[in-house]
Parts: structure tokens; sequence; C-alpha cells
């Protein structure tokens, strides 16, 4: 029954991720947005840690490459969605430590750690899309590489992630029984 629970939560907070990306109309001219389409990442990931955190990523990178994807080889699409949605899963490596602090109603610690946590996982869908920005956007660039990949993706990212940080720590702070699991639902 387990299983079955995260399965469907899987399902839907990606299904839900995939609309948050949908709904903001600023879209970035090469690939990106400022969207809360991390947001149900991050839940799923202090829900069930990083194994439902990663699965729910990645799930909502392949299912935006259904959504005018721009692919330029094989292995582009992978790194530019797949992999780095799933990274923002690892942010699950700080469910326990976020539901101790849930539970034991530090709301300050609470927030500190979301937003320590959601900065991991935003981080590193960062540094997958500045590595595919180099690799794969080259052309693009006016002037070095490196540095127009850098401030490019920083353009949606760090908006993207100070939203998504905030919302999530004020959810689950307001909310936490969001972060609780069992077989009998929420």
């Amino acid at each position: 029954m387990k299983r079955l629970q995260m399965l469907m939560e899987i399902a839907i907070f990606a299904s839900l991720g995939v609309v948050f990306d949908l709904l903001i109309p600023f879209k970035m001219p090469q690939g990106g947005s400022i969207s809360l389409a991390m947001l149900p990442i991050f839940v799923m990931a202090f829900r069930h840690g990083v194994i439902g955190g990663v699965v729910t990523g990645a799930l909502v990178g392949t299912i935006q490459l259904m959504f005018a994807p721009q692919i330029l080889t094989v292995i582009q699409p992978l790194l530019d969605y797949t992999i780095a949605f799933g990274v923002v899963g690892l942010s699950g490596l700080f469910a326990r430590q976020v539901k101790k602090a849930a539970a034991a109603g530090k709301n300050g610690r609470l927030m500190a750690i979301v937003l320590g946590a959601t900065l991991l996982g935003a981080g590193l869908r960062y540094v997958c899309h500045v590595i595919s920005g180099i690799v794969f956007f080259a052309e693009y660039a006016e002037g070095p590489v490196v540095p127009y990949s850098l401030i490019y993706n920083a353009m949606y990212m760090v908006p993207s992630y100070l939203l998504c940080g905030i919302v999530a720590g004020l959810l689950f702070t307001t909310a936490p029984r969001l972060l609780r699991y069992s077989a009998r639902g929420v």
C-alpha cells in the first residue's frame, strides 16, 4: 500500500510540476523560465526522501520534453531536462532534518533547513544547465561561453530558487502535516 501511495504521489506531483512550469508566461530565448516547477519535487523529496524526489524530478523533466523542447543532440535533453530536474530531488537528503524540525515546532530552524536543501537541489539543477549551455548552446554566446552560460542560466535559476525555497519554507512552517506520510493518507 505504501508503494502504491508513493507512486500515485509521484504521478500527481510530477504533473503538478509540469503544470506550474506551463503556467508561467516568462520564457528565456534559449530555454529556461522562472516558475514553481521545482516546488512539487521539493515536497516529494521532503516527504519521501531522495528516491521520491529524484523520481518525481526526472519525471517532471521527461514530461517537459513533450512541450516545446529544445533538442540539439541525444544527450542534451537528458542533461537539460531529465537529469537537471532529477537532481533537484537530492534535496531529499535533508528530509529527516526537515521532518524533525517540523515535529519540534522549530519554524526558524525548519525554514533554514528548507532553504538550504532547496539551494542544494536548485544549485545542482543550475550546474546541469550551465554545463549544457557550455557544451550545446555555445553558438548563442556573445563572447566567452562560460561566463555567458553562468549568467544566462542564473537569470532564471536564482529567481526560481528564491520563489520555490520561500514558498516551500512557508508551506511547511504553516502546514507541517504535509511532511507526514502514512499508508492511510496525509
